[in-house]
């Protein structure tokens, strides 16, 4: 009852298709084992057998895709009074992960708000951290970020329009305003010069290309293992998906890949423009949440 209440709301917003799979997955996977439970009495060790037992056929990242579902059918009991807790938080990496990808990368929304306040304790030069921050934010490709020139801004527009190094495609990048109000404070610095973030050694160089996996160590962060600047990409690509379920096709758009259209052409810099400055937006605001919103264990820690 409480899922289906869930999935009732969701449907609202989403696309029918997304909320026909969603129903199915749970009539399939979920509602034969703990559908009949009282929500506020199932625990952890109950959604982990589900899991595993979606995982045992070989359904690694549908295993992960009901773990998410689940939590947010929790979440939505805590909101109507139905339970207190959600198990499944605490179960994010109790399956193996669905896929390796060759940068390092960190996709755990409460290990991201927190890797974001981190970044407000760095100690280097004011251009690095402000790539720090937009990083993330932007999730371009790295060589791209830090060889950005401010001919390419209109930051009255909110627009950031460059040439993709791989397919030597025009590329137009939405900035939400947390964005532009970064670049803003950092053009007082660098303005007056052809790079965003200039080097070290010459304004007349951009930074070099080690600078934010330097700074990620410098702040703690294995690049090997945890996360590296073109880890930004995966993590901006798996959540936008799996916690604000944005458009797979408009995630690629975004992220400059290319996807081949009705007319065959590899890539079109202006489709799904309007979605694109909607999900960035929306983006650049979860990130913002999830840096303000520290876990109440941390709190506890703290204190």
């Amino acid at each position: 009852m409480v899922a289906l209440g869930w999935m009732a709301e969701r449907k609202t917003y989403v696309e029918i298709g997304q909320y026909e799979k969603t129903l199915a997955r749970f009539k399939k996977d979920v509602f034969p084992w703990i559908g009949k439970r009282s929500i506020a009495e199932i625990d952890a060790p109950e959604i982990l057998a589900v899991l595993k037992r979606i995982d045992s056929r070989g359904a690694r990242f549908t295993a992960h895709r009901v773990r998410s579902e689940v939590s947010r059918v929790f979440r939505y009991a805590i909101k109507e009074g139905y339970c207190k807790t959600d198990p499944a938080r605490d179960l994010v990496d109790a399956i193996p992960p669905a896929q390796t990808t060759h940068f390092a990368s960190i996709t755990e929304p409460e290990k991201v708000g927190a890797m974001l306040r981190a970044f407000d304790g760095f100690s280097g030069t004011f251009p690095v951290l402000c790539a720090l921050k937009l990083a993330p934010m932007l999730f371009t490709r790295p060589g791209e970020l830090r060889k950005a020139e401010w001919s390419q801004f209109d930051l009255g527009k909110g627009e950031w329009r460059y040439l993709v190094t791989k397919t030597r495609t025009e590329h137009l990048v939405p900035l939400a305003t947390q964005a532009v109000q970064i670049l803003r404070e950092l053009y007082a610095l660098t303005g007056n010069g052809r790079y965003v973030f200039p080097g070290a050694r010459s304004a007349q160089r951009p930074m070099s290309d080690a600078a934010i996996n330097a700074a990620l160590r410098r702040l703690g962060y294995d690049t090997r293992t945890e996360i590296t600047g073109h880890g930004f990409r995966a993590m901006a690509r798996t959540i936008l998906h799996e916690e604000l379920e944005q458009k797979p096709e408009v995630i690629e758009h975004q992220l400059a890949h290319a996807v081949p259209d009705n007319l065959g052409k590899a890539y079109n810099r202006t489709k799904f423009l309007k979605e694109r400055r909607l999900m960035m937006q929306k983006w650049a605001d979860y990130l913002e949440v999830l840096k303000t919103t520290v876990p109440v264990t941390s709190i506890a820690s703290v204190t």
